[in-house]
């Protein structure tokens, strides 16, 4: 079984439509996937009307977001699309993300004097969920940057811009109302990010529980083999859900392939994902 539950598409932050995504899934010959755009959900039904009955697909979202003092993403799975409390979180976070969106352009014309285009305002604007890596991609079709990740670094990583972060309980609230499950998203660091030691985990990790994730991204495309079997007895230890996946955003995130789920692309017994025990049968 080849399984990935950690996808975006150009809903949010990754490069391929709907349809494009659903054709590299379906080349990458995956079973089980999801499809986890930030705090969006705009592409669930589009890609429910697609996939085959071969396939199985979860309906999922990532949620940024802020549980206490910890920022994390947290993903849901199984999530019905229809949920009035998962749609208002949505709806506010547009405007939070409208607002982290119109401090970047501020802070480009201010600090870097890179002043936005009409054209390329309104391109940003029309964006379902807006994110740095769209501003990012902006720079480099300027020539500013050579990439997304060095165009974040050098023009956008400084740029203070409040925390426009979900609050952890509303996000659990709103997964788990719409019938979804709670996966903490890339525990130990995501892209980018110094990885947590198990001692610096620890605290975090039972800190979050507290506040209700239920299961762990244990198998991840940045994480090495010593990192996955560290969340992966952790997480049988405090009872929760393994989870994986690649976080796929196609072009906007070099060397990440569909199915990716460490970083030497080992492959991972799927049993061990204890997740799809409930998902399969949703």
């Amino acid at each position: 079984m080849k399984v990935d539950l950690h996808l975006h598409s150009n809903n949010s932050d990754g490069s391929d439509s709907v349809q494009n995504l659903y054709n590299e899934i379906c080349k990458a010959k995956l079973n089980v996937f999801a499809l986890t755009d930030h705090d969006t959900i705009s592409g669930l039904e589009e890609m429910e009307n697609l996939v085959s009955s071969d396939i199985k697909f979860i309906k999922g979202v990532e949620l940024t977001s802020l549980c206490g003092d910890i920022k994390c993403h947290l993903l849901g799975y199984g999530v019905d699309y229809n949920n009035l409390e998962l749609k208002n979180l949505i709806e506010k976070g547009k405007l939070l993300r409208r607002q982290k969106l119109e401090t970047r352009i501020d802070y480009l014309k201010d600090t870097w004097n890179v002043e936005l285009t009409e054209e390329e305002k309104q391109w940003l604007y029309s964006r379902k969920s807006v994110v740095k890596t769209h501003v990012a991609n902006v720079l480099v079709k300027r020539g500013l940057a050579k990439d997304n990740l060095s165009a974040m670094q050098k023009y956008l990583d400084a740029c203070k811009t409040g925390n426009t972060r979900f609050s952890g309980k509303d996000s659990i609230s709103a997964i788990k109302n719409s019938g979804g499950i709670v996966v903490w998203a890339h525990p130990l660091g995501g892209e980018g990010e110094e990885h947590l030691t198990k001692e610096k985990f620890i605290p975090k990790l039972e800190k979050m529980i507290d506040f209700g994730i239920q299961g762990l991204e244990c198998f991840y495309s940045r994480y090495n083999e010593d990192e996955s079997l560290l969340l992966f007895e952790i997480a049988q230890k405090y009872n929760l859900l393994v989870s994986a996946g690649s976080d796929y955003h196609g072009a906007n995130k070099s060397n990440i392939e569909i199915g990716k789920l460490n970083c030497d692309n080992k492959i991972i017994d799927y049993k061990k994902i204890t997740i799809l025990d409930i998902l399969l049968g949703k």
